[in-house]
């Protein structure tokens, strides 16, 4: 009698933070089907490997990391052949801390060697103690990962990693390394992949996007704008984004794109942080809001219907009220479409951690409260304005809510609910704008409707 093959095991992967992290976790998920065979799930009561990619962008990374291990080790004292590993950044940051402080951990590893996991899964295994490789072995990983697989129509493809921008705030270059691009041809061959498996969207990845600087076959070097172009040229692309982009790398080479490749979506999330010159001199921004407002300018002088993204920091060391005014005034001009805004928060072994901070928590609560008002209104504004327009989405998927609609999503990121056929998923159509719901109605659960 034939013994019955065992079932795949399976991995369930928490991911914290940013795109970036989104991305780490879908090439995790596809090494581990390829060398081992393991499927992804949702339920980490049925998994055999618990990965938790972490992000240390904000402050109590590090408590947040240890509390969710907490947990885990109560499944672990349950099922004690359960495989936990730690990725990420606070992976990076922590190193052999983790080990130390969570000696159930069986795998420790860093942004730069997730594509070594499997091995480590394996030496684990045969040398029973915690792996730990929070090296950064540049750009090696790209080289070792197996071609993605596709799941719907949109998809993440990361160019290049870590950041040489050392911005004071930001712990980027210390867990992810130096700013390293992909080549050239690898970055093609992967959205190529893609869009033969029906990717019709893609989404450009690195913590400062816009500075590629990758390598061609011959030697020379390919900027970030000259890359648009090649992507755009795919067959099945339809759409391009990107992020996060920094203002001194938005070129006039890149806002020239705007006006030669349809593809490129008439969005775009350019962070500027602050509005206070002062401000941006304490973060090492090194560019003004002058300088910000003139890359603005140009870029609705190619695009007129841009619809502009951003983060602030609010209550930066040293801010005064003068600051929080010179941001505000930023944000008037610009009109925002929406933003990523916070409190400041030290990040141990940054620059602005040591800087002091006078201004009370309240105040800082308060400023980051009128900015997002200001910001929702301006959200909402540009909501109002899709009335009556044309707007080409890409179909998502079928309604939960009402029969016989689809959800398709917009350039501008709204999401839009019009009648139609489950075959137009995947596809682009376009259609008018007959009623738009309000944020807070939305909230509430009001459907949204329109008409093809």
């Amino acid at each position: 009698m034939s013994t019955p093959p065992s079932l795949p095991k399976k991995v369930y992967i928490e991911t914290q933070g940013c795109q970036m992290n989104e991305y780490d976790s879908s090439r995790m998920a596809d090494m581990l089907g390829s060398s081992h065979g393991m499927v992804r799930t949702n339920n980490p009561d049925e998994a055999d490997v618990l990965l938790l990619n972490t992000c240390s962008i904000r402050e109590k990374a590090q408590e947040k990391v240890f509390s969710e291990l907490g947990r885990w080790r109560q499944m672990k004292e349950k099922r004690p052949e359960l495989v936990i590993g730690v990725g990420g950044c606070v992976a990076s940051q922590e190193g052999e801390n983790i080990q130390k402080r969570a000696p159930f951990v069986d795998v420790v590893f860093g942004p730069q060697t997730l594509h070594r996991l499997p091995k480590m899964l394996d030496d684990r295994q045969t040398r029973k103690i915690t792996m730990v490789d929070v090296s950064f072995p540049e750009i090696e990983k790209f080289d070792f990962l197996p071609e993605p697989k596709v799941e719907g129509h949109k998809a993440f493809v990361s160019i290049m990693e870590g950041c040489s921008k050392y911005c004071t705030f930001c712990v980027v270059p210390y867990t992810r390394g130096e700013e390293v691009s992909r080549p050239f041809d690898d970055v093609i061959a992967e959205v190529s992949h893609l869009a033969a498996q029906g990717v019709r969207e893609v989404t450009l990845l690195g913590q400062n996007v816009n500075g590629y600087r990758g390598l061609f076959h011959d030697g020379g070097i390919c900027s970030f704008a000259e890359l648009l172009h090649h992507v755009a040229e795919i067959p099945g692309i339809g759409r391009i984004r990107y992020t996060t982009s920094h203002p001194l790398e938005f070129s006039d080479e890149l806002i020239a794109a705007y006006a030669d490749i349809p593809q490129l979506v008439s969005h775009v999330h350019l962070p500027v942080q602050s509005g206070s010159d002062n401000v941006l001199a304490g973060m090492k921004r090194n560019h003004t809001a002058r300088d910000y407002r003139q890359r603005i300018a140009k870029l609705l002088d190619v695009r007129p219907d841009m619809h502009i993204s951003s983060d602030f920091i609010i209550g930066f060391p040293g801010e005064t009220n003068q600051d929080f005014a010179e941001t505000m005034d930023l944000i008037a001009d610009i009109s925002f479409d929406h933003s990523y805004s916070f409190i400041y928060s030290k990040r141990p072994g940054t620059p602005a951690a040591e800087m002091p901070d006078p201004t009370p928590e309240a105040e800082k609560k308060q400023r980051l409260h009128l900015l997002k008002e200001r910001i929702r209104q301006q959200t909402q504004q540009k909501t109002d304005a899709m009335l009556g327009s044309r707007q080409r989405l890409l179909v998502e998927r079928v309604s939960n809510r009402t029969p016989g609609y689809l959800i398709g999503i917009a350039e501008n990121t709204r999401w839009v609910h019009f009648p139609g056929n489950a075959e137009l998923i995947g596809h682009f159509v376009d259609v008018d704008i007959t009623e738009v719901i309000s944020i807070n109605a939305l909230r509430a659960g009001a459907p949204v409707w329109t008409e093809a």
